[in-house]
């Protein structure tokens, strides 16, 4: 057999063993990616409950489980940076691939900042009705032309019952802004 057919075989072998222990490197990063980003998405949802995080935001009238959505949250982080080291490893990373991974982690955030633009400013006046007890339940109050009894207060809304026996939702971020008249208290 001539040399250079010797040559290309043992060159082509060496292309196909490199690719080959790349290809089997990502799946072992895969495995392994896959397998610690369940195990710490449950570890944060544990932790979480073990501080009874949901329990504190039921009381404060907040319905949404925080600790089973951090806990999926740093499960999908993990893979997805499992992935993109995988994608690196084959040689598939390229700056196209960073462009698109850097958009989907600014739209990420963009969409969270816009889903809790109104949830925290509520939040922290929810806060702020609680530790100065600017309300309780049962007194009765005027806002914006709005008269009625307190019903409940949650750490979002403050809900009010009208003499018409309406029930009305009031954000505790409007509460706080607009005059406030307590006309009786109840002890």
């Amino acid at each position: 057999m001539p040399e250079w057919v010797t040559n290309l075989i043992n060159y082509t072998n060496d292309i196909f063993s490199k690719m080959f222990i790349q290809l089997v490197v990502a799946a072992l990063i895969l495995l392994v990616g896959f397998i610690i980003g369940k195990l710490l998405g449950k570890l944060v949802h544990r932790l979480l409950h073990e501080a009874e995080v949901d329990n504190i935001l039921k009381k404060a009238g907040v319905k949404v489980s925080l600790e089973v959505v951090l806990g999926t949250f740093t499960s999908y982080f993990i893979y997805f940076v499992t992935i993109i080291m995988a994608l690196n490893q084959i040689g598939l990373t390229t700056s196209i691939l960073q462009i698109i991974s850097a958009g989907v982690i600014i739209l990420l955030i963009l969409f969270t900042i816009l889903a809790l633009k109104d949830f925290i400013p509520n939040m922290i006046a929810g806060l702020v009705i609680y530790q100065k007890e600017t309300v309780k339940v049962g007194d009765k109050i005027k806002v914006n032309n709005l008269e009625g009894t307190v019903k409940k207060i949650s750490l979002i809304e403050t809900d009010i019952i009208t003499t018409k026996k309406d029930i009305i939702h009031i954000p505790n971020s409007n509460l706080i802004k607009s005059e406030l008249i307590i006309k009786n208290r109840k002890k």
